[in-house]
């Protein structure tokens, strides 16, 4: 492994979801949730849940990139929400679910742009994709109590109805990615 990270973000619905996926991912050296794509500076999770702030849910992962690259990351992130749906992953529902990736670089945009419209054209999803593809120009840290929550909580319902399925969609459709 070489010392230099790389960081990519992504909302796909909850980020306690987002966080769990790539958590387990190897070459992902951390993963923490916050909120990017909005106006509010420091936003709450109190605010955010508001649909106001214009701020997503997101996952910032740092990953390096001799283990891991950022396709094999937005592969994950394609594969692991439903990207069709606008502002809603499940029950969760409002413009912070939506599916976003907030590139941190131009070969960012120009690597997910060329990705999502290979899978738009493919059709596999079956409706187009909404995904919005944006520049990062803000990211807020979520609360602690928010932060490593399906690993601390995972008996808890929306992570056993929400979370693990994802987790075991994962281990199947991933299982060569997976750290020990």
């Amino acid at each position: 492994m070489s010392n230099q990270l790389d960081y990519a973000t992504f909302g796909a619905g909850c980020f306690w979801c987002i966080e769990a996926v790539f958590q387990r991912l190897k070459g992902v050296e951390s993963v923490d949730s916050g909120y990017s794509g909005g106006q509010v500076m420091n936003p709450t999770y109190r605010q955010v849940t508001t649909g106001t702030t214009g701020h997503a849910e997101v996952a910032r992962i740092a990953y390096d990139p001799s283990v891991i690259s950022f396709e094999e990351l937005l592969e994950v992130f394609w594969k692991t929400h439903d990207p069709t749906t606008l502002n809603r992953q499940g029950a969760d529902v409002g413009t912070q679910y939506r599916s976003a990736i907030f590139y941190h670089d131009e070969m960012q945009k120009t690597i997910a742009t060329a990705y999502m419209k290979q899978l738009d054209a493919s059709g596999d999803f079956g409706n187009p994709i909404v995904t919005e593809i944006a520049p990062l120009k803000n990211y807020y840290e979520a609360d602690d109590n928010h932060k490593d929550y399906y690993n601390q909580n995972s008996s808890q319902g929306y992570c056993q109805f929400v979370i693990a399925p994802k987790i075991q969609k994962l281990k199947i459709a991933f299982k060569d990615k997976l750290k020990s």
